[in-house]
């Protein structure tokens, strides 16, 4: 079986557990084969947790969650050195915090203070974790999918800039549609259903389904690596950018809404979302239609509005949105 075969198949496994929620599937499988980490923002109930673990559950990886709390330290997450003595002499060891996994899951990052989410920084960019002069890598499949609550701001802390450029993509959950809630119900019953049976005496557990390898999205990556991109594309991508931070030049309204623009970071992410979305849908080129499909999860967390725009609520996709209509197309 392929990369793309395993990959695809990943994504029907999600889908079984996720209804109504495709596009935010296609999401987490872009931050997967993008080598980049995800904020997700929602609801409560919209299944953010859920649809990370469903990830993490049909692949092959080790599977961590942090649950962001005001009291919580940065070694909680890091982990630290301990004392240990053993025949009689003494030494400090390092004791691996919850960021050593595969896909590690920042559950509510924002209810933590800043010296805990500045903790990420160092994972989440360079992938690797100093303690105490020491320098530990991270696993070469690593990632931090990080959610968070966008109407409960009581007792939480803003993600610092310096956090929210380094994630490759801020993913939306919305509610879905009314057919798929029907079904969200019937799957939530028939999973209880199980669950009951499963753990009644002399009853069996059903075999779970082999996971998707490693060494899956490792190819898939490689695959990627040979997306072609066009002149014409990167200078598309690049455009698209310096719009943000030269609004005046593509309109009066970008120039009244757009108070600061996205850095160079942004540019490199539409390059690795657009292939890996040329990939998943089954080419071997990246066209207008990868970047348009993808820049509003780029964009949203890097731009800066004005006092304007945000009085008026004009919001980050309405922005980007004039963006695309703003600059030319190849």
């Amino acid at each position: 079986m392929s990369a793309r075969d395993q990959i695809v198949e990943l994504r029907e496994r999600m889908g079984q557990s996720i209804i109504g929620q495709r596009d935010v599937i296609d999401r987490l499988l872009i931050g997967l084969l993008a080598n980049g980490n995800l904020l997700v923002e929602g609801l409560p109930g919209l299944a953010k947790t859920r649809a990370i673990k469903a990830l993490a559950k049909n692949l092959e990886a080790d599977f961590s969650r942090i649950q962001f709390t005001p009291d919580l330290l940065p070694a909680d997450v890091t982990g630290t050195e301990v004392l240990y003595q053993t025949n009689g002499k003494s030494e400090f060891r390092f004791d691996k915090g919850p960021i050593f996994a595969n896909i590690v899951l920042a559950d509510e990052i924002n209810r933590a203070p800043a010296k805990v989410q500045a903790a990420l920084l160092e994972a989440m960019e360079e992938r690797q974790v100093t303690v105490a002069g020491t320098t530990h890598r991270m696993d070469p499949l690593f990632m931090v999918m990080a959610t968070q609550n966008p109407i409960e701001q009581e007792g939480t802390y803003p993600l610092p800039e310096a956090q929210m450029d380094r994630f490759l993509m801020h993913v939306l959950i919305t509610y879905p549609p009314v057919e798929d809630e029907v079904e969200v119900i019937a799957l939530v019953r028939k999973e209880e259903i199980a669950a009951l049976n499963e753990d009644g005496p002399g009853t069996e557990s059903v075999e779970k389904m082999q996971a998707i390898p490693q060494e899956a999205v490792f190819e898939a990556r490689r695959e990627i690596g040979g997306i072609h991109v066009s002149d014409a594309m990167q200078r598309y991508m690049a455009d698209l950018v310096n719009a943000t931070r030269f609004p005046e030049n593509y309109g009066q309204e970008l120039k009244r809404w757009i108070e600061v623009g996205a850095s160079p970071r942004a540019s490199i992410a539409l390059d690795k979302c657009g292939r890996s979305h040329a990939w998943l849908n089954g080419r071997d080129y990246v066209d207008p239609e990868d970047i348009r499909a993808i820049i509003a999860g780029v964009l949203r967390h890097r731009l800066g509005l004005t006092f304007e725009a945000q009085g008026e609520g004009i919001s980050p996709d309405a922005v980007i949105k004039e963006l695309t209509c703003q600059v030319a197309l190849p």
